[in-house]
């Protein structure tokens, strides 16, 4: 009996010891926690600020071209006349446009460029005051209230002070009518225009009007600006010019009424922005 007993007790005590030694059960793996986010991009704008490489001076044309670092007198090979001015950098380039033109049969000829201020107030004033007349009219008999007598000029000429002119950036070539360009080689000088200006950093800053330009300018086919000094100008002149300085000249009292800024210095062809 006691030897059944010891064989009993061994028996267990290696079960127990068997039982002891096991492994233990595996335990439930934590969760997963969920992957962190990642940082959401800041998106930055970038505000236009002040470029004080343009002055005031610049942007509203109230310089003298012939005395302006940035200006040079326009080559007679590529002149109507004598004494005409643009940026030396919008010369360079309306040089390699007129090589090009050339070697197509086409003949660019700029009739007309940089007017300050001084000029632009001399063309205003004499269509305001009626010594010069607009479709036939003495405007200050015809038109005597000042907001319609300025509309009625801006279809066609700057005020002074908001000109692109001023600028020394944009040229009228060839013909001061639509008509011109509209068939025989006025078209094609057009149609070359059209297709090859923008290689050489040009465009038409006053398309015609529609759903994409509503305000501004009637269509001028002649009138091209030199892009990149143009658009920093334009840039600037938004950021720094309002309505209310626009002074100094018969009539300057409309430009705030008629918004002249917004509908006029920026009204252009959007494709010149």
């Amino acid at each position: 009996m006691s030897i059944q007993l010891s064989r009993l007790a061994f028996f267990g005590l290696c079960l127990c010891l068997a039982i002891s030694c096991s492994e233990p059960p595996e335990q439930a793996a934590a969760p997963t926690p969920p992957p962190a986010e990642a940082p959401q991009k800041v998106m930055t704008v970038s505000m236009p600020t002040i470029d004080s490489t343009i002055t005031i001076e610049d942007l509203m044309g109230k310089i003298d071209p012939k005395k302006h670092p940035a200006f040079m007198p326009i080559e007679a090979r590529y002149a109507s006349r004598k004494n005409m001015y643009l940026r030396k950098e919008a010369h360079a380039a309306f040089a390699r446009m007129h090589a090009a033109a050339k070697a197509d049969g086409i003949n660019l000829k700029i009739i007309s460029a940089t007017r300050p201020f001084a000029h632009q107030k001399r063309i205003w004033e004499a269509k305001w005051n009626g010594q010069r007349k607009v479709d036939g009219q003495n405007l200050s008999k015809t038109i005597p209230d000042p907001a319609k007598r300025a509309l009625k000029i801006l279809e066609y000429s700057s005020m002074p002070g908001t000109s692109r002119h001023h600028w020394g950036t944009d040229i009228d070539l060839n013909s001061l009518e639509n008509s011109y360009f509209s068939k025989g080689l006025g078209k094609k000088i057009y149609d070359w225009l059209s297709t090859n200006a923008a290689q050489y950093g040009f465009c038409q800053s006053y398309s015609p009007k529609g759903p994409e330009r509503p305000n501004g300018y009637e269509e001028e086919k002649w009138h091209w600006t030199y892009l990149p000094i143009a658009r920093r100008l334009t840039e600037q002149y938004k950021l720094r010019i309002t309505n209310e300085q626009i002074g100094g000249f018969d009539g300057a009292e409309s430009a705030t009424s008629i918004r002249v800024i917004e509908n006029y210095v920026l009204g252009i062809n959007q494709s010149c922005l």
